[in-house]
This record gives C-alpha cells, sequence and structure tokens, in this order.
C-alpha cells in the first residue's frame, strides 16, 4: 500500500485547513477566514484500502510581528523538510503574485517532491486559472496543479489520487482508526479558538489563547469542560464578556454545540477570560500555553 507523510504549506488564509478536513472527510482542524488560524502542525490522517496519506497542516506563511508569530513560521518551515511529499495551497482568487513565485520555488526547491492545489476555485472566472497555470511554469514553478473548490467538492478525488499516487509504498504509521494526532483536550481548545476566532472581530481573535484546565467525562454521560480563556489587554476582556456577559455566553454557547457534536455526548462547558498582557512575546508564557518550539512533535 501507499504510505507516507504530506505537509501541507501554504501563506496564510489559502484554505489549507479546509482542504485537510475534506480530504480527510472529517473535522481534523479549526477554520476561518483569518490569517494564523492554525498555530500547531496538526496532523489529518485519510485511511483507504490501499494508502494512508498524514496530511501535517501548518501555519499560515504570514509575516512575523511576534515571537508566536516567528514559531509558527518555524513550525511550517521544518515540517516541509521531514516529509515524502509537499502540498503548496494556493488561494487561486488572488491570482499569483512575484511573492507567491518565490514562495513556492523556495518549497519546490527542497528537496522532496510537491504538488500544488489551487484553492477557491469556485469564487473567481474559469478562465483565469490556465492564465495562471501558464504564470506559474513561466515562473520556474514546474509542478503539477490541480485546481480544487473544497467548498463545493470539486476537483477534489483528482488531487487525493495524485497524492496518493506520489506516495512510496510502505506500512501504515498510525492504526487505522485514527483520524488524528491530537487529543480530544487539544481538540476541545480549538474548537473554543475557532468560535472566538469567527465572532470577534479585529486583533481580538489574534491575541487569545485558549487552555483547557478541566476534562472529564461523568458517570451520567455528561462532560464536564472547563477552559481560561486567555486576551493580551484589559478592554480586549471587557469585549469578550460583552454587556453582563452576554458576548461570553453566546460564544461558550457556540463553542458547547461542536464539541458535543465531536464527542458525541452533552457538555457543561464553562469559561473565564483572563488577562496575560504580552503573552504572544513573553517565553514562559508561550511555554506554559503550549507553544514551545517543538510543539508540532507534542500530542496535543
Amino acid at each position: 500500500m501507499k504510505a507516507g507523510t504530506v505537509a501541507v504549506i501554504g501563506r496564510a488564509n489559502a484554505g489549507k485547513s479546509t482542504l485537510i478536513n475534506v480530504l480527510v472527510g472529517e473535522k481534523v482542524a479549526i477554520v476561518s477566514p483569518k490569517p494564523q488560524t492554525t498555530r500547531d502542525r496538526i496532523l489529518g490522517i485519510l485511511n483507504e484500502a490501499d494508502a494512508q496519506v498524514v496530511f501535517a497542516d501548518t501555519p499560515g506563511i504570514y509575516k512575523a510581528g511576534t515571537a508566536l508569530a516567528g514559531r509558527m513560521l518555524r513550525t511550517a518551515e521544518t515540517a516541509a523538510k521531514d516529509v515524502e511529499l509537499i502540498l503548496y495551497v494556493h488561494d487561486g482568487h488572488r491570482g499569483v503574485s512575484e511573492e507567491d513565485l518565490a514562495l513556492m520555488r523556495h518549497y519546490a526547491s527542497v528537496g522532496v517532491p510537491m504538488l500544488i492545489a489551487y484553492t477557491k476555485t469556485d469564487i473567481m472566472p474559469a478562465e483565469q486559472i490556465p492564465q495562471d497555470v501558464k504564470t506559474l511554469y513561466e515562473g520556474g514553478v514546474e509542478c503539477d496543479v490541480f485546481p480544487v473548490s473544497a467548498r463545493k467538492g470539486r476537483g477534489i478525488e483528482k488531487l487525493r489520487r495524485a497524492v496518493i499516487g506520489a506516495l512510496p509504498d510502505g506500512e501504515p504509521l498510525f492504526p487505522e482508526n485514527v483520524i488524528s494526532d491530537k487529543s480530544e483536550r487539544f481538540m476541545l481548545g480549538e474548537i473554543m479558538r475557532e468560535k472566538i476566532l469567527l465572532k470577534y472581530d479585529k486583533e481580538i481573535p489574534h491575541g487569545i489563547a485558549v487552555l483547557v484546565t478541566k476534562f472529564e467525562h461523568g458517570q451520567d454521560g455528561v462532560c464536564e469542560v472547563s477552559l481560561d480563556i486567555v486576551c493580551e489587554k484589559p478592554n480586549h476582556k471587557a469585549i469578550l464578556i460583552g454587556k453582563q456577559g452576554a458576548a461570553l455566553k453566546e460564544v461558550l454557547s457556540f463553542a458547547r454545540k461542536d464539541m458535543e457534536k465531536f464527542l458525541g455526548c452533552k457538555v457543561f462547558l464553562t469559561g473565564y477570560v483572563k488577562v496575560k498582557e504580552g503573552w504572544r512575546d513573553r517565553e514562559n508564557l508561550l511555554h506554559e500555553f503550549g507553544y514551545d518550539e517543538d510543539a508540532s512533535r507534542k500530542n496535543g
């Protein structure tokens, strides 16, 4: 059978996590329209009769402005060097810039085979696709390009078979019933962070960390989950909580529904908002919140 690890690389908001969720057939990574949604390397595992593909979802390539952002960039760079295949995800809706070409040439030169998933084709003119593919080849990017729409499911099966075909023969890396390397506790924190990204605007979501402080399966079939939502400024805390706690109650309810779907049971969820000023640039807090340099190798 075919087996191997595929690093999913690309600029922020190119659609990497959405594409992985569709390829795997399960939600293994949170998604939002905001950059820096993915902070860790998360493995999503596709199991088929003739193959096991381990997709490594990496943080989006984004200009580093904090210590946390710098660690995210290094996570993506490291992931690209220890795999059997790179799947570079490009947002076709944005066109092709010189910076895009430079990034693709960089990852194509690391010595690992590479394919390009050209995403979001459902929201762009069809005639732009061949023009952009020509631009890629003329710009020195000689990888196979697969136009896809993860939202519509277009081109997904062709891409899936191409990815499997590019992998070497080998034994499965994980048991066939495993779809991610991350723990339930990790995923609960990610679900909460996803809902904050979707609900709140501007800079607030990027300064948020979520720590699951309690996760217990009760004898009555109800899971008790308690978490801290850490922000950087006192005024951010006020916005997160809202008037008489209304905003916090709404986002907790939003998250609880997804947690129940993920766990397959009822969830009793409580959340507390705390302020840790400038935590994204404080090494001790990055360590406490799980954003270590070797976080990509942790099990969540």
